[in-house]
């Protein structure tokens, strides 16, 4: 099984690595590397996004909750349908019209003033390492239980190949490894929903009566997992807006001419990124029922082999061929998603630490485009190191937790501030660093003294903050607007940005 696991990956990973070879030798503006080009059509961003969005943690945990915590883990996946409605309907169009590389774009456009950027950039920075953490894990996980590959092998391992995806190929390599990923990740879900619905005779309620026989009427019920109905709702909020705070998402939209292009990206990724993780409950399910959560939470105690040990089981087992052939498959398609998933993570970091801070913030704008582009590679390396690092701690803990925990994060820190850039007359520089404080401190401080991290011993109750931390970051946002003055000059920007952000006019890209 190894090394039929070991064949499989390595052939995708020379797919991906000629991508990166074929984008390379088209990279060499810093349009080309932060955006490439502006030329990408709606499909192929759309699929792009999907790639981006489809993670392996998510892939892996989301079917591991379900598969551990019944109709609980669902709320996890079906939050993807509902996740990009509302930045189809309110941001996608603006953030557009507004940007040209980066979400502190938006508000440095806004502002005119070096802080909002740093603030921004601080917001990204730390958004993007939280949501690089759980990819890492998965990778490791994968490999030890798999391959044999101790966990921080596996991990030095996925920072080093993302390194290469984005230092040499930018944002069109990223796309497009990115694009192989969804699909590769799109076609062995559907095989698991169809062989797992075949068993029972492609009746899905079938299903639930035999996991309901199995493990009780309770394990269909909300509270499995998420006990206080207060953390169904922060999961709610985080998915309904932490979403639109994403900048590895966000600046997918960049990569399209128009923003009518943009909005035509998030229907494909609705539909394809929606029916993923609708298959993820039923493959968890499916999981509990044939697997067994003993040997599931044998396997690992954050529940991330549900799936991979689903399919060996459908193949005929462990020690048959078809279960091993089915087992490598699902395995090596995991793992080379975490490394799409984090090219697209660390392209956004090392854009933003490059273009911000170095470009706008210590060159003030006045630096060469082949200079913009060796810096941004040079941060690559520097975020692949940090990524790598913090990898190595978070052994154990189920990674689609640490997926929503970033997306809270994300809806505390970023969403308050692009919002009130975007729609807020009055929003000045002394709020976005108040919303970015706020939201940063309340957020994270929460989730790590919640059950997520502390387990038992939990200080504070629930496992997602988000209903308490992101009130916080707006609270935070208008307090400091309050404080900072009025400024007739940035109130009368507003304008300029609002016609801007709602007809496109003057759009760089």
């Amino acid at each position: 099984m190894r090394v039929l696991t070991v064949v499989i990956f390595l052939v995708i990973l020379g797919v991906t690595l000629a991508i990166t070879y074929w984008a390379a030798r088209r990279t060499r503006t810093t349009s080309e590397f932060y955006a490439a080009g502006s030329q990408l059509r709606a499909a192929e961003n759309g699929f792009a996004l999907a790639g981006d969005w489809m993670s392996a943690a998510a892939f892996l945990g989301f079917s591991g909750l379900a598969a551990l915590y019944g109709m609980d883990g669902s709320l996890y996946a079906v939050g993807a349908l509902v996740a990009f409605l509302g930045i189809l309907l309110l941001i996608a169009e603006p953030l557009r019209n507004t940007g040209r590389y980066t979400l502190a774009d938006v508000i440095a456009y806004r502002m005119q003033k070096p802080q909002a950027r740093l603030a921004a950039l601080i917001g990204t920075i730390v958004v993007n390492i939280m949501y690089l953490i759980p990819q890492m894990a998965g990778a490791g996980v994968l490999a030890k239980l798999l391959l044999g590959v101790p966990y921080s092998v596996s991990v030095v391992f996925s920072g080093l190949a993302m390194v290469v995806y984005v230092a040499f190929g930018g944002m069109l390599a990223t796309t497009w490894v990115q694009i192989v990923k969804a699909v590769l990740l799109l076609t062995s879900a559907i095989i698991l929903l169809v062989w797992v619905l075949a068993l029972f005779g492609f009746n899905p309620a079938a299903l639930f009566e035999g996991v309901e026989t199995r493990y009780g009427a309770e394990f269909l019920s909300p509270g499995n997992y998420l006990k206080n109905p207060l953390d169904q709702l922060s999961l709610g909020l985080s998915f309904a807006l932490g979403t639109a705070g994403l900048p590895h998402i966000m600046i997918r939209f960049y990569t399209v001419p128009d923003a009518k292009t943009a909005r035509k990206s998030i229907i494909w990724l609705m539909f394809l990124a929606g029916a993923f993780f609708m298959i993820t409950t039923i493959t968890g399910l499916a999981a509990a029922y044939f697997v067994g959560q003993e040997e599931i939470l044998a396997a690992d105690p954050g529940g991330n082999l549900a799936l991979p040990l689903l399919a060996q089981f459908l193949g005929g087992g462990a020690g048959t061929l078809g279960g091993q052939l089915f087992l490598a498959f699902v395995a090596a398609v995991a793992f080379a998603t975490i490394l799409a998933v984090v090219a697209g993570l660390t392209l956004a970091t090392s854009g933003a630490v490059a273009h911000d801070l170095y470009v706008n913030v210590i060159k003030r704008g006045e630096v060469e485009e082949r200079t913009q582009v060796r810096v941004a590679r040079i941060s690559t390396v520097v975020v692949g190191v940090l990524a790598i690092a913090l990898g190595l701690l978070v052994q154990g803990l189920n990674v689609a937790v640490l997926v929503i925990l970033a997306i809270a994060v994300a809806a505390s820190t970023n969403f308050p501030v692009i919002v009130l850039s975007l729609f807020w007359r009055r929003f000045n520089t002394s709020g976005v660093i108040g919303g970015v404080t706020v939201g940063l401190l309340s957020s994270v401080g929460l989730a790590l003294l919640g059950p997520g991290f502390l387990g038992e011993g939990a200080i504070f109750s629930l496992v997602n903050p988000t209903v308490f931390s992101m009130p916080l970051g707006f609270a935070g946002a208008v307090l400091g607007t309050l404080l900072g003055g009025r400024s007739l000059e940035n109130e009368a920007r507003f304008d300029e940005v609002a016609f801007r952000a709602q007809t496109g006019a003057g759009a760089e890209g």
